[in-house]
């Protein structure tokens, strides 16, 4: 089915919902590249999080399916945070986002 500006518009809201949350894009950004950081990095990678807001976002893009979390059983647990393919995906959508806006006139 073609795509109408109606659908396009909506299918565009829908995509950047993923992405909601004052913190979501701060993950997202010290993921790419295929980093793989535990749960202790990111938390001091992104200092003005609280712990609480770390893992409530991380949780929301794990069950959105951008990122993954590898839980390695040992003493003390070890539990590591990487981006699915599908999140690694966005980084060149971010990437044109970031281009457009620095192209903006007058800046």
């Amino acid at each position: 089915m073609p795509l109408t500006p109606a659908t396009a518009a909506d299918r565009v809201e829908h995509a950047l919902r993923f992405l909601e949350g004052r913190w979501k894009l701060v993950i997202l950004f010290r993921l790419f590249g295929g980093k793989v950081l535990r749960f202790s990095e990111l938390e001091k990678a992104i200092p003005a999080i609280s712990q609480k807001m770390l893992i409530q976002q991380l949780r929301q893009m794990e069950a959105d399916g951008i990122v993954r979390r590898t839980v390695h059983h040992q003493v003390p647990p070890k539990v590591e945070y990487s981006l699915t393919d599908w999140g690694q995906a966005l980084c060149p959508a971010l990437d044109a986002l970031l281009t457009w806006a620095e192209s903006r006139p007058g800046t």
